[in-house]
């Protein structure tokens, strides 16, 4: 595969990750910037590490489990490889900025600015 296909073939997962959404917070596992890592290798097996909002995420298989079943489903897509990592551990500043949009659209004010004011307080 030459790597413009492989470009398309990336540009197609990102677009599945933006629509699988992490089920306590309406926003993509793309824009909450829990993809840490996205590779397709030769064979066209996707191989993701990826972290949660929180390490004790009761539904954390339940993430993992939706978003290579999504990827799979992705025509050129031989396989997908999930690697859970919490290291780093996942802040509000690993958001897209559409994400940190969506965030403060929902909650009425901007996640990454709270967060970087109360480490500053600290």
């Amino acid at each position: 595969m030459i790597n413009t296909d492989k470009d398309r073939l990336r540009r197609k997962v990102i677009d599945v990750l933006k629509n699988v959404y992490d089920p306590e917070i309406p926003i993509s596992v793309w824009d909450l910037g829990l993809i840490y890592e996205l590779n397709i290798d030769d064979e066209n097996v996707v191989h993701i590490k990826m972290t949660l909002t929180a390490p004790g995420c009761p539904i954390a298989n339940f993430i993992v489990n939706h978003i290579a079943d999504a990827i799979r489903n992705i025509e050129g897509v031989k396989d997908a490889d999930i690697e859970l990592v919490f290291d780093p551990p996942w802040d509000p500043t690993k958001m897209t900025k559409e994400g940190r949009k969506k965030f403060k659209e929902i909650y009425g004010y901007d996640i990454v600015e709270e967060f970087l004011r109360q480490k500053n307080i600290r």
